[in-house]
C-alpha cells in the first residue's frame, strides 16, 4: 500500500516541511479487556482506522489534516485490578495534551482534534484549561462512537465489548476477534442508587463488581455487515466534520 499522505507516520519530512496542514488529528484510545472475544487494543483499533478513514474523506475534500499516532492508554481508573489494564491518570493526559499543543503553537498549526476512542475518556475540561493557556490553537475533541446512532444496528444496550464494538471489529480485524461462542454475555450490574442508574448523578463504576467477564452489552447481534454499515456513517460524519473545521475561520464560528 502506498503511503497515505494524510497519515503522519507513514509520511516524510520532504513532504510534511510543504503541507501547511489545517487540522492535526490525535486518537487516543486504550488498552484493557473487551469481554473473552475481543483483543485488548480494540479501542486502539478501532480508533486508527475511523481517524484515517475519516481523515481520507476530508484530504478527498480538499482539506489539509493530518493524523497523529494513537495514544494507546486511556483512563482506567475504575479497573485498576483487572490484569494490564493500562490506567492513565486524567492528570497524565493533560501534561501530554500540553506538550502536543504546544508544539502545534509554536509552529503556527492553526486546529487539533483529540479523537476519543475509550469510554472512560473525558478531554472536554483538559481542553477547556488548554484553550486558554494557548489561544491560537483551536481545540476540540469527537468520541467516535458518539457519531452513530447504535439503535439503527442494534436492539440490546451495552457500551464496552458490546455489538457495537464486535461489528465494528468484525469489519476491520476479524482475524482478532474470537467466536462469538466464546464470548460471555456481556451481562452488567445497574447501580441501586437511583440517581446514579439513570445519568443524572454520577460516579465511577467499579468494574471487577459490574461485570464478570469485562464486557456490558451481549454481543450477540454483532455482524461483520452492521460494523460496515455503522462505520460508514462514523467515519462520514467525523469526516464531514474534519472538512469543516479545515475551512473554518476559529474567530467566525457562529452565525
Amino acid at each position: 500500500m502506498p503511503p497515505r499522505p494524510y497519515i503522519l507516520a507513514e509520511t516524510t519530512w520532504q513532504h510534511v516541511k510543504d503541507a501547511a496542514y489545517d487540522v492535526v488529528v490525535l486518537p487516543w484510545g486504550a488498552t484493557e479487556a473487551h469481554n473473552y472475544h475481543l483483543p485488548y487494543a480494540t479501542d486502539n483499533i478501532q480508533c486508527d482506522y475511523i481517524a484515517a478513514e475519516a481523515a481520507r474523506l476530508a484530504w478527498e475534500a480538499g482539506a489539509k489534516v493530518v493524523v497523529l499516532p494513537i495514544v494507546p492508554f486511556g483512563v482506567n481508573t475504575g479497573q485498576l485490578d483487572i490484569t494490564l489494564d493500562i490506567n492513565l491518570n486524567p492528570s497524565t493526559q493533560l501534561a501530554i495534551l500540553r506538550d502536543v499543543v504546544r508544539v502545534l503553537a509554536r509552529q503556527g498549526i492553526p486546529k487539533l482534534v483529540v479523537l476519543n476512542g475509550h469510554g472512560g475518556n473525558d478531554f472536554r475540561q483538559h481542553l477547556r484549561e488548554l484553550q486558554a493557556e494557548f489561544p491560537a490553537v483551536f481545540l476540540s475533541t469527537v468520541t467516535w462512537f458518539k457519531a452513530v446512532d447504535r439503535g439503527q444496528f442494534f436492539t440490546a444496550p451495552g457500551d464496552h465489548a458490546d455489538a457495537l464494538e464486535t461489528s465494528a471489529m468484525l469489519h476491520i480485524a476479524p482475524a482478532l476477534v474470537r467466536p462469538l461462542a466464546e464470548a460471555g454475555a456481556g451481562h452488567a450490574k445497574q447501580f441501586r442508587i437511583e440517581a446514579l442508574r439513570h445519568g443524572w448523578a454520577w460516579a465511577q463504576r467499579d468494574w471487577s463488581q459490574v461485570t464478570a467477564d469485562t464486557g456490558a452489552g451481549d454481543p450477540a447481534e454483532a455482524t461483520a455487515e452492521k460494523g460496515a454499515a455503522l462505520l460508514a456513517v462514523a467515519c462520514g460524519a467525523i469526516g464531514r466534520f474534519l472538512t469543516e473545521l479545515a475551512a473554518a475561520d476559529p474567530q467566525d464560528l457562529y452565525a
